[in-house]
């Protein structure tokens, strides 16, 4: 079969509250997702074996890890579905940048078979799946700007600005479970209510402890913040700052110095497999 070809778009935390802790130890969390049209790309061929594997495994990682493939077995397992499929992943988004490659993949991934497969599953299915397998991968099944709370996964939408980013990526991976376990990190942030959220409010509560640990993600901050408000994404690395058109972004991004890494992307209102669940 030759294989079908889906986008696995980046996502950008306009904001990221720490709010509080859970009993468990997960941290309670309020921020706003955007996603952008860069990202990865997944090609998938269905095989009427049930077998599924990837076909590019990304070196260092257990393939048991792998979250595209536990996407897919999760789907075959829940669904009774006897079908199977090769995956092929083109990965762009840096790992341990913040901008939820490997949720976005695994999201990616319940959506495609969900039609590929002929499951018809609805989408707060597949976000309850998608939940399983990471705290970030439901919205990506969400699939529309949103303000999200709880540990990532209370979901609704909301109403965004058109808006182009220019994104820096240092070079480190930041481990999101080392800066969550920081002794330092803000816990208390006061709550926010969505109807008195704006774009440009807020901080990342996260990124003062990655600053101290890595100092690449500093100085791309400090660079980014001569020509706006600059902030890291998620857990880090990756910063960003928005402008208004596209010529004013890749005008910041030609000055980038040629030690300093990154694209220019726009902001997305939907996923683009948002119609792939209902």
């Amino acid at each position: 079969m030759i294989p079908a070809v889906f986008p696995a778009p980046a996502k950008l935390n306009l904001f990221l509250h720490v709010v509080g802790r859970r009993p468990d130890g997960y941290h309670l969390l309020q921020t706003v997702f955007r996603f952008v049209d860069y990202g990865d790309s997944l090609a998938f061929a269905v095989r009427d074996d049930g077998v599924i594997r990837r076909l590019n495994p990304l070196a260092g990682l257990d393939p048991e890890q792998d979250l595209c493939v536990r996407a897919a077995r999760l789907l075959q397992r829940e669904t009774g579905c006897s079908r199977g499929v090769d995956i092929t992943l083109e990965k762009r988004l840096p790992m341990g940048g913040g901008l939820g490659g490997g949720s976005s993949d695994a999201a990616t991934t319940l959506l495609a078979l969900n039609r590929l497969w002929n499951l018809d599953l609805g989408r707060s299915a597949l976000q309850e799946m998608g939940l399983r397998l990471g705290a970030d991968v439901p919205v990506f099944v969400f699939g529309e700007s949103a303000f999200a709370e709880g540990v990532g996964e209370e979901l609704r939408p909301v109403k965004l600005p058109d808006a182009w980013y220019v994104v820096l990526v240092p070079p480190v991976a930041v481990p999101t479970a080392e800066i969550f376990a920081a002794g330092e990190l803000t816990r208390d942030t006061k709550p926010i209510k969505i109807l008195h959220f704006s774009t440009g409010c807020g901080r990342n509560d996260l990124e003062p402890v990655v600053c101290r640990k890595y100092p690449q993600v500093a100085e791309c901050l400090a660079w980014l913040k001569q020509f706006g408000d600059a902030r890291m994404s998620g857990s880090g690395a990756c910063v960003f700052a928005g402008f208004a058109s596209e010529d004013e972004a890749r005008g910041v991004f030609s000055r980038t110095p040629a030690e300093l890494a990154g694209f220019v992307a726009k902001g997305l209102h939907r996923h683009p497999l948002h119609d792939f669940a209902s």
